[in-house]
């Protein structure tokens, strides 16, 4: 559930990084408030999982999704010009998340047995 969380969390992220350019300067309101209410629901998404995620691996999985949703939008809206070194540079991106969630994680001191 925390990586369900934290993946919703990225969209979010992404959501709130195109409203905040569309907002002009927060000049614009309607994007301005979505700005407001993704960033609050983005944030709260990456506090909750981070509860059972390690925050290093949670934050690069939350900026790093988040930049790539972001920037596919852009492409997908016109906005921005998909090239094909920002093809393959934004899939680097989906592979690395992907290897941060499947790579095991080192037990912590508080996770090891006792003695």
């Amino acid at each position: 559930m925390p990586w369900l969380v934290l993946i919703f969390s990225a969209l979010c992220e992404a959501v709130w990084a195109t409203a905040l350019g569309d907002s002009h300067g927060l000049t614009e309101i309607v994007p301005t408030i979505i700005f407001f209410v993704a960033l609050v629901i983005s944030m709260l998404g990456l506090a909750w999982a981070v509860r059972e995620i390690p925050i290093g691996t949670a934050y690069a999985v939350w900026t790093g999704l988040g930049a790539a949703l972001t920037v596919s939008y852009a492409v997908i809206s016109g906005a921005e010009v998909l090239t094909l070194w920002r093809g393959v540079f934004l899939a680097g991106i989906v592979m690395a998340v992907v290897g941060l969630k499947l790579a095991p994680t080192p037990a912590t001191e508080s996770q090891s047995p006792s003695e």
